[in-house]
């Protein structure tokens, strides 16, 4: 039997740098190193071929616990309500006013970088409250 020992989550998207990059704000990541042999991404990307060039971008949990998150370009754009969502947990044990400001206090943050904010789910018997958003392409993500 094997064993999974990573995991990477995978985003169709249009603009794979801007929005690795915007994830890296959101959850504390970083970009991978740059491959051995160039100095930069930018040295990276002119190396490969034309149509290839920005195709893809990733960004990486730098404690290494976290998924690697990857983003490839696709020439459709998003049309419905994502199947896969990540949630960006801010409210862990929290309840309440405490929890609602926290998801507060943190969508205003992503806000600033480009995030939207959608709707608020207020607790019920099962579950706390969450805040939906959408990212800088419209991907939807929960703050819980």
């Amino acid at each position: 039997m094997t064993s999974i020992k990573q995991v990477q989550v995978t985003f169709d998207c249009a603009e794979p740098e801007r929005l690795a990059r915007f994830w890296c704000e959101v959850l504390g990541y970083v970009v991978p190193p740059v491959p051995e042999g160039f100095d930069t991404w930018a040295d990276f990307e002119r190396s490969r071929p034309v149509e290839r060039q920005g195709s893809g971008f990733a960004c990486m949990d730098p404690e290494g616990v976290g998924p690697r998150l990857y983003f490839q370009r696709v020439p459709e754009s998003k049309v419905v309500k994502n199947r896969v969502h990540l949630c960006v947990r801010v409210g862990t044990g929290l309840v309440g006013e405490e929890r609602l400001a926290a998801l507060e206090a943190e969508c205003t943050r992503l806000s600033a970088l480009g995030a939207a904010r959608v709707r608020l789910l207020l607790a019920d018997e099962e579950n706390e409250s969450c805040l939906v958003m959408q990212d800088i392409e419209g991907n939807e993500f929960c703050l819980d």
